[in-house]
Parts: structure tokens; sequence; C-alpha cells
């Protein structure tokens, strides 16, 4: 879903945003469509629920770079006396779009892999919430009253999940609130015991959005031009986020906000490194290509997996190329990996060849 007419022109930005989202999209293509899920390198595969592995900075990283880019993006139309119902209207458009998109993408799987039922949420959804979420702060409440509702969030999300008594697999409030609402239609759900939980659930989003937020207000440090501050702000964070789970472990599934500030501070730490190196000291900005066209890769990439996998020829690229070769040499996991590797290389080549030609699709 695109506008009917590509932009070939992009705004002034800076170049080390572009490639940090785009290095965290290839990461995103990585670790979702390794060869086969039966063999997988360890940091390639998120925590099996408490903790936090490579993998599990990925989404968070980019949910980041969506704030950075609303203060590189939209804060700066606002001090330049843009209506701001107008802008509004035009934030909250966008953000309907990717959540259609997200929908598409989950109907698509639903039809062309034969599931047992259509799950309503997803990564492109929670994109979209956030996106029209932190936008609408960005447009109409100053840094004070930002600041202010980012502590609410991840001092009102603490005390829900510690109010909910448990933070175990199942029986947390958050799953207890996926399963209220949406049952069998949650990403795993147990008939047994009518236990559901969708790690992309509809409480765990308070958690997203002051993810979100961090990254708002990351983008105002770098529009400052004092980088110091964006790598204290991510000492700070990642001390808090360290601490805090003393008490809240790391937790993707349920977003907890030690996971919150502990990403967001890995992900502040990313920012100011690639601001420094290709920024200021004019290194190639690795991975922008995907940055230019993020949404475009994202969703473009899941709708080749899920013809590939409708039609069995995922399986057998997989059996007949990677593993009859490499796995006698270095092994199942690496046949796994390479397969992955090629997987971002093929998508590669269309946003190359987009970006040569200054097409950057809009959603």
């Amino acid at each position: 879903m695109t506008d009917s007419q590509p932009v070939r022109t992009m705004p002034a930005r800076h170049a080390s945003v572009d490639a940090l989202r785009g290095i965290t999209v290839a990461a995103m293509l990585l670790v979702n469509n390794p060869g086969t899920w039966s063999h997988v390198y360890a940091p390639l595969e998120h925590a099996e629920w408490n903790g936090c592995t490579p993998t599990d900075l990925v989404f968070p990283f980019f949910l980041v770079i969506v704030g950075v880019s609303i203060a590189l993006g939209v804060v700066p139309r606002v001090e330049q006396g843009a209506d701001r119902a107008a802008l509004t209207r035009t934030v909250l458009v966008r953000a309907l779009r990717i959540v259609g998109l997200g929908m598409l993408l989950h109907l698509l799987a639903w039809w062309w892999l034969d599931l047992a039922h259509y799950r309503p949420l997803g990564v492109l959804q929670r994109i979209g919430v956030c996106f029209a979420v932190v936008g609408a702060m960005a447009i109409w409440l100053r840094a004070s009253a930002q600041r202010a509702c980012l502590l609410l969030l991840l001092g009102g999300y603490a005390a829900l999940l510690a109010a909910g008594g448990t933070l175990e697999p199942w029986h947390n409030l958050p799953s207890r609130v996926d399963t209220a609402l949406f049952g069998d239609l949650a990403y795993k759900y147990d008939a047994a015991t009518g236990l559901g939980h969708d790690p992309e659930g509809l409480l765990s989003t308070l958690g997203a959005l002051a993810s979100t937020l961090i990254g708002l207000r990351a983008g105002a440090l770098l529009r400052s031009g004092r980088p110091l501050r964006l790598l204290l702000a991510a000492a700070v964070l990642l001390a808090l986020g360290a601490l805090w789970s003393t008490w809240q472990p790391l937790n993707k599934n349920l977003w907890t906000p030690s996971y919150v500030l502990w990403t967001s501070g890995w992900a502040l730490a990313a920012l100011w490194l690639a601001h420094m190196l290709i920024d200021r000291v004019q290194w190639p900005p690795l991975g922008r290509r995907f940055g230019a066209n993020a949404i475009t890769a994202y969703a473009g990439s899941g709708v080749m997996v899920l013809a590939m996998l409708g039609t069995g020829s995922w399986g057998w690229l997989y059996r007949h190329v990677f593993d009859r070769w490499i796995t006698p040499l270095a092994g199942a996991e690496a046949a796994s990996l390479a397969m992955a590797i090629a997987f971002v290389a093929v998508w590669w080549l269309p946003v190359w060849w987009l970006d040569r030609r200054r097409i950057y699709l809009k959603i």
C-alpha cells in the first residue's frame, strides 16, 4: 500500500538515522527468516521469556528510531507554524495505513498458509499505533509534558504489572488481557487452559509507547547539536534499566519498563555512534538504502516469504541449496544463517534500485 505517486524527493535528514533504521530493518529480515527454525544460533533467537538477546534489541531499536524520525520530520513543521490539526490528520492517516498494511499481511498469512485463525495484532500494527500516539504528542505537547508522559507510562505500566500478581507466562496481566480481548485470535492460545498471549498485545503497547517517546526526546537531543547529551542519556537509561530489572525483569513479550530502558539505552548509544561516524566524520551511511524504504522492504519481504512458504519453495530452497552443501561443512545452524543472509542480500537489490532512481515509497 503506497501513495498513488512515488515520492521522488527526500526531505533533508540525518543520514545516520536512515542508516541506523536500515541496519535495523536488515536485522529484522535476518532474524525473522532463517532457513529453518529448527537450527538457529542462540544470539539470533529471542529470549524464551525473561532476558535480552541481541535479537531482542531489534524491534525496540526500530521504535526508538520512529520517535527520532518524528522529532526530525514532524516537530520542525510545528515550529514553522504548520496547522496542527491538519498535521495531526496527516500523522493519523499514515498510522492507519501502517496498521492496515500489517492487518493485510496477516490476512495473507491466514489465507496462504491455511492458519487456524486470523491474528489481528502484529509488528506493523504496533508501529502504527506508536507512530500515531507519539506523533500527536509531538504536535500538541511541550517537551516537559512529553517527559511527564514518559514517566507516567513507565511508572503506571510498572504498577499495573505489579498489581497483576505475577509475570510468569500465561498468567501475567498482559496475557490475561489478551485472553479476554482476543481469545484464540492471540499469537499463542492454549485451548486446554483457555489462556492466550500476544507479544504485540494491547497492554504491553504501553511499554512500546515509552520506547517511541524516548526516541522522540532523543531526536530533540540530536537536533540540538549536542551529541554528548545523547551519549549521557544512553548511559543513564542503561543503568536505570539494569537497576529496574532487579525488580521487574527484562522481558520483550511483556515489554517491561526495565526492557524499555535497557533497550532504549543501547538504541541511543547506537544513534550517537552513527551520528558521530556518519554525520560528523562522514563515513559512508551503511544501511541507508534499507532505511529510506524501510516499510517497503519489511512488507515486501513479508509477502515474498508468505508466497514461498505457501508454495513450498522456501523449504525446497533450503534443503537443496543451503542444507545440502553447507550443513556437512559447517553445521545446520550455519546453513540456516546463510539462507537468512542470502534473503537480506536479495532484498538489498530492490532497495538499491529504488534509491538509485530516488524513489522513496511512502504509505
